[in-house]
């Protein structure tokens, strides 16, 4: 199965029309984008978008053979002249099956948000799915929401009957998905946790606006996703071979206070299904600026994650299970130095087994396991040093250690990334 993306920008295209904005400035040459429309084999055409037969034409196609023209979502702007010779766009109702005399199966896939997605089927058996913008399936299976598959979505999933594979639940998974990967990261993490998206599916984003900066951050931030961008008039061999982008098993996301960091973090899983979100920090009864800090960061994170309150991280990290968010080591050193008494000046060097080793301790058996683990981590920190010296020894001690931690976990991390203002800039991988 052929297709080619006439455009692959949000319905108001990239860069927005008179938008002042600074992805709108940038987004010139080959990073502006039309509006989203597909072509498949020649035959189907998915959205009708304006210069939609100059668009395939640019492409090396033309729109003739179309035997069928699907609409995904409601046209809020002016009215889309239809090319000559193309049959009347229209979209077709929930769960409905069309076969054409092309010999392409179209399945209508209802939404959870005005619109509709479209499953297309070549005659060859190859299958993609096309979301619209800002939609998600609506009513798939549960899949393995409980977060016990260990790969985050992909292998094969264990529930309270025992172990079965994914591809008993479910068809198998699709070959390509196209859909709104930045702004509903959530329809992708659904899709991995119902079994219909898989380690070998081509993901790729439409519906690309100007609410991230293109370019490589954009490319940055698909990665994280297992998701890539093309630009318009890319033409793709649905079912063939694509190296998908490589997830780092293990990420380090280090920066201030009130950088963007833990968003940052968040933002890295947000496509994945049933993570678990380890809280270092406690509850810390009576702090009334704690709590309210505790609840935005739980209210902005999916529902279908997990959270535990724990600073016992060896266990998470070297049991299997799904992806696991840490926020983070330095709460977790103050735990650790809480509970060696590395804070007195005296019990940090005296005694027979003094503070210093005792920590030093706790902190090997941290790196190990995160040298170790076999799951997806994301791991929060704060970057110290870079600011005021502390005015006592106890303070410099802890600015000191997790320096040294830092860099042990840095370490063992296939990717580190600094955020500083918001803005993540990669360190390794």
């Amino acid at each position: 199965m052929e297709l080619t993306l006439l455009g692959t920008g949000a319905p108001d295209g990239l860069p927005r029309p008179h938008c002042p904005c600074a992805a709108c400035a940038t987004a010139r040459g080959p990073l502006a984008r039309a509006a989203t429309a597909l072509l498949v084999d020649g035959a189907v055409l998915l959205d009708l978008t304006p210069g939609a037969a100059l668009a395939a034409a640019r492409a090396g196609h033309s729109l003739s053979g179309v035997r069928q023209v699907l609409l995904t979502h409601p046209h809020d702007g002016p009215a889309v002249e239809l090319p000559a010779g193309l049959p009347t766009a229209g979209r077709v109702a929930d769960g409905r099956v069309l076969t054409l005399i092309s010999g392409h199966r179209v399945r209508a896939v209802p939404m959870d948000s005005p619109g509709t997605g479209y499953e297309v089927t070549a005659p060859g058996g190859e299958r993609l799915l096309y979301l619209p913008p800002g939609g998600a399936p609506a009513g798939l299976p549960e899949g393995n929401g409980n977060g016990d598959r260990a790969d985050g979505g992909n292998g094969s999933r264990t529930g309270r009957g025992g172990t079965r594979s994914a591809r008993e639940a479910a068809p198998a998974p699709y070959d390509m998905l196209l859909a709104d990967v930045i702004g509903r990261p959530d329809a992708l993490a659904r899709l991995r946790a119902a079994g219909s998206v898989g380690p070998t599916t081509d993901i790729i984003a439409v519906h690309i606006g100007h609410d991230v900066p293109p370019g490589a951050e954009l490319d940055r931030r698909l990665a994280a996703a297992g998701a890539r961008a093309v630009p318009d008039g890319t033409t793709l061999t649905v079912g063939e071979y694509h190296a998908v982008p490589d997830l780092p098993r293990r990420t380090l996301v280090t920066g201030g206070a009130r950088s963007g960091k833990s968003f940052e973090a968040e933002r890295r899983l947000a496509a994945f299904p049933g993570v678990l979100y380890v809280a270092t920090g406690g509850a810390r009864d009576g702090d009334p600026e704690w709590r309210a800090r505790v609840a935005a960061h739980r209210d902005r994170r999916p529902g279908s994650w997990r959270t535990a309150e724990t600073c016992d991280l060896v266990p998470v990290l070297t049991g299997a299970g799904p992806p696991v968010l840490v926020d983070c080591l330095s709460l977790w050193l103050t735990d650790a130095m809480d509970r060696v008494g590395a804070w007195d000046d005296e019990a940090w060097e005296a005694g027979s087994r003094p503070a210093r080793a005792a920590l030093r301790e706790r902190a090997a058996e941290l790196v190990g396991a995160v040298r170790a683990t076999r799951r997806t981590v994301v791991l929060v920190t704060n970057e110290v040093g870079s600011g005021v010296v502390p005015a006592t020894a106890s303070g410099r001690r802890f600015r000191d250690e997790l320096g040294r931690l830092n860099a042990a976990v840095a370490a063992e991390c296939e990717h580190v990334l600094l955020v500083v203002a918001g803005q993540a800039l990669t360190l390794r991988g």
